[in-house]
């Protein structure tokens, strides 16, 4: 079957289960992801049970952050430190700039907090603020709604962005970074189109009390944490997260893997190697990559030294290069099994560096298949290449360094930098942070944990459901089809047209089914599936940030968020279409803005 015919239908499927039968979004994912395999090519004993080594995948990835993401945001509002940097919010910025400190405060909170919980939290101080002002009800509720939904849907260790981040295979220090910058503006574009609202819509003040709401004043304990501590579980893995993202930048941009003239140490022998092209396969294929002006270079009988500089840099042309064309199973096979012949025969204690490089380099010995290589990140695949160079010529080209000094404190700081291990430091400060102000007894503790994991297990299943179905899609081989009908090889085209693809697909996902979360995890599987092995001229990081945009417009009677600003703002519902609504779309518009300006002033960050 065609793939995009495959696309239509999984698409149909999830839209249709969820928006019209209103069958869970869980459910719709998993049996849309059946449905998908099915009809996608393969073994048919093998089309089942596929998806659920698929969605265990997923479930991996991504279950241990959200579990502790979810906990570090009940502890937080259990202890009282969400409120404390609500307050400090307050007394920095006045209360003239109230509709500032409302927005600042949703903008951090929403980081490891879920939305409803924040807004929660904070609606009862725009009530609180109305009474003193008397005016600007509205701007109060719609400030603390800018702030919160953009990093909701930007910003990790929130479910929707951590996936995106996940799937799309973005280092998170990384979807931080980029999230925060695109979000920032986006939420002033939200607050200044909050402001004009408030002018345009008179908005009366309610204050009866809704069933199931919370009273005007918030029920916190008597005593918070210090306004440092109360920060330390949202600012801790941020900084240990983006320590790591930034030692692992400085340490890829030393391309330790890029060859030079020296490090070819008998460059007679070399040549005649390149020339004489006969043993092994492996030099013809990587022949064959150079120009055909290095070719020309190479037949020549003696090699100036003008000459051995073009043909390095030649090979680096070839060996920094995103795609791995250097490599086939077909040609190094015979220098990757001799080279671990050689180290098999000898001890441990007497291989040589480069044959403990071999050893210890799985990739080498492994049929590996094109695809596996494209998934590889970029310094990966230039390590991968310059291997290969040097088990080929392994008598004239000489191991290079890849443990630096920044490599080896990079690798250190992926222990502390791991989103998992962050979070968990997180998650053990914020516990002590609710032992300190509310001195809980363990099994009331206890109970903290399983309500936040109550709502956290929730988001795992439907995360990865949504990863099962995007996999399959790949299965399917959407991602070829598509390149096909938007590539017309132009790169420039190319990333353009997966950003407008991104950001429409998660639009019309938040408009028939209401969940951002569920737009954003859907988008970014049948994304991941399209993009592997198509250079988008940007760092994928920009889809993401698309895809969240996406998932901000359309909010209507079917989003969980529109019903929390109407019953807790006490707005009506056709009060809330006139402010919620179009203030959620100033954030979609500027953020994927902002996204396309990133992606041409910054392209690989």
């Amino acid at each position: 079957m065609d793939p995009l015919v495959i696309l239509a239908i999984g698409i149909a499927s999830v839209l249709g289960l969820i928006l019209i039968l209103r069958v869970n979004a869980f459910l719709a994912l998993i049996i849309s992801a059946i449905v998908v395999s099915l009809l996608a090519p393969g073994p048919i004993e093998d089309k089942i049970s596929r998806v659920a080594t698929s969605f265990g995948n997923s479930a991996g990835n991504i279950a241990i952050v959200i579990g502790l993401a979810a906990i570090i945001g009940e502890c937080m509002m259990a202890s009282g430190a969400a409120d404390r940097i609500v307050q400090a919010f307050l007394r920095l910025l006045g209360e003239k700039r109230a509709s500032w400190a409302l927005m600042g405060s949703g903008f951090v909170l929403s980081v490891p907090v879920f939305f409803d919980t924040v807004f929660y939290l904070l609606v009862p101080l725009a009530r609180s603020l109305f009474r003193r002002t008397n005016k600007n009800y509205l701007l109060y509720i719609l400030a603390i709604a800018a702030g919160g939904a953009i990093t909701h849907t930007l910003v990790p260790p929130t479910p929707g962005p951590l996936v995106m981040a996940t799937t799309l295979g973005i280092d998170i220090g990384v979807m931080m970074l980029v999230g925060s910058m695109v979000a920032f503006p986006a939420a002033v574009a939200g607050l200044a189109v909050s402001a004009w609202l408030n002018r345009m819509i008179e908005i009366p003040f309610r204050d009866d009390k809704v069933v199931g709401t919370e009273d005007d004043d918030p029920q916190i304990p008597q005593t918070t944490p210090p306004l440092f501590l109360s920060l330390l579980p949202v600012i801790l893995p941020v900084a240990l997260i983006s320590a790591n993202t930034a030692l692992e930048t400085m340490a890829n941009a030393e391309q330790t893997p890029r060859l030079t003239v020296t490090d070819v140490t008998d460059w007679p022998a070399f040549h005649t190697a390149l020339k004489d092209q006969s043993e092994p396969a492996a030099i013809p294929q990587i022949v064959n990559v150079l120009p055909e002006t290095t070719q020309d270079v190479i037949a020549k009988d003696s090699l100036t030294d003008d000459d051995k500089k073009a043909i390095v840099a030649a090979m680096n042309a070839a060996l920094l290069e995103k795609d791995p064309a250097i490599y086939s199973n077909a040609a190094f096979d015979a220098v990757v099994r001799k080279s671990w012949k050689i180290a098999a025969d000898l001890e441990n204690e007497q291989l040589t560096s480069q044959e403990k490089e071999m050893l210890t380099r799985e990739a080498l010995v492994n049929e590996l298949s094109q695809s596996d290589l494209k998934k590889m990140k970029v310094h990966e695949r230039q390590r991968f290449n310059r291997l290969l160079l040097e088990v080929t010529f392994p008598e004239t080209i000489k191991p290079h360094n890849w443990d630096t000094g920044l490599r080896s404190a990079a690798n250190i700081s992926k222990l502390f930098g791991n989103a998992n291990f962050a979070l968990l430091i997180s998650t053990l400060v914020a516990m002590g942070l609710v032992f300190s102000t509310r001195k809980p007894t363990l099994v009331e503790m206890s109970k903290t944990v399983e309500l936040a994991l109550m709502s956290g297990g929730v988001i795992i299943l439907i995360t990865a459901a949504g990863g099962a179905f995007g996999d399959m899609l790949k299965i399917a081989g959407i991602g070829e089809a598509i390149q096909d009908k938007f590539s017309d090889g132009d790169t420039k085209n190319t990333g353009m047209a997966f950003l407008i693809l991104g950001y429409s697909l998660a639009a019309l996902l938040k408009v028939a089914q209401g969940s951002s979360t569920t737009a954003m995890i859907v988008g970014s599987g049948m994304l991941a599936s399209m993009i592997t092995g198509i250079d988008l001229g940007f760092n994928p990081v920009y889809l993401a940030t698309a895809i969240g945009a996406g998932s901000l417009m359309g909010s209507w009677m079917n989003d969980s968020g529109f019903w929390i600003f109407t019953k807790m703002g006490r707005l009506t519902e056709s009060e809330s279409l006139r402010s919620w609504t179009p203030m959620l779309a100033t954030l979609s518009i500027v953020s994927f803005a902002m996204t396309v300006l990133l992606s041409k002033i910054l392209p690989l960050l």
